[in-house]
């Protein structure tokens, strides 16, 4: 049987070749091919959504502290670049309506909510969302899969996945305990395998492993036939694919 080509998901933008969670990543993600991208999401202390893996500006900025205890017009002057390299001084920490401009309408946002902020994330992301017009666009995934239920129970249209590291039983099967719709599993790639995929499939539930980078796990999940494979080199992927 004949398997579809896997969709190619930019982790973090292309955050092998540039530095994570900014404009530029993104950028480049799409530039090299990438069907889609994946990111995460914090909320500040006056309620915006910033693009930033972190709860906290230490790594990845030349700022300090946590996200959640800071406004927006504090962040906004932040350096996000040149932690990576001088290549990329002046990278910002962008808002997610942002990369939302950035990103053509078609492609896959794979939005990830780090912490739910007592309940605040869910209503400012659900809220950006249903104002976007581009809910067919998103997959919205967390580790934190009560965020997910509680995001498909107040907004049933949303599309939401689920992150894992465990190496489950019947992967499908609990994404049916979970008692919503769910469009999609994100699990660890080396914890899922053919047959995973393949009940997965016959369930109607689409597969996205993360973070895949070397070539001979691009071709093994390439052959179990996943939906799409997130991966720090979207150019590396394409270059397969094609």
């Amino acid at each position: 049987m004949h398997k579809q080509k896997p969709l190619v998901i930019g982790h973090r933008g292309a955050a092998g070749e540039a530095p994570e969670n900014t404009l530029a990543s993104f950028a480049l993600a799409l530039e090299q091919g990438a069907d889609g991208i994946e990111l995460d999401v914090h909320l500040t202390k006056d309620n915006e959504i910033v693009v930033c893996h972190d709860a906290t500006l230490d790594r990845t900025t030349n700022g300090a502290g946590w996200i959640v205890e800071k406004n927006w017009e504090e962040l906004r002057s932040l350096d996000a670049g040149m932690w990576y390299s001088e290549a990329y001084i002046g990278e910002r920490v962008p808002l997610l309506r942002e990369v939302f401009d950035l990103v053509p309408r078609g492609h896959l946002i794979n939005v990830e909510v780090k912490h739910a902020y007592e309940g605040r994330m869910e209503k400012a992301l659900l809220a950006f969302l249903q104002a976007s017009g581009r809910m067919e666009d998103v997959v919205i995934s967390s580790f934190d899969h009560k965020v997910i239920r509680r995001l498909k129970v107040a907004e049933p249209e949303v599309k939401v996945g689920l992150l894992y590291t465990a190496n489950l039983i019947d992967h499908a099967g609990y994404a049916e305990q979970i008692g919503v719709d769910v469009y999609s599993l994100h699990p660890y790639h080396h914890l899922i395998g053919d047959e995973d995929v393949k009940a997965a499939s016959a369930a109607n539930v689409k597969t996205y492993p993360y973070t895949v980078n070397e070539l001979r796990d691009y071709k093994q999940l390439i052959s179990f036939g996943v939906s799409g494979i997130i991966t720090d080199y979207p150019g590396r992927l394409r270059k397969l694919l094609d």
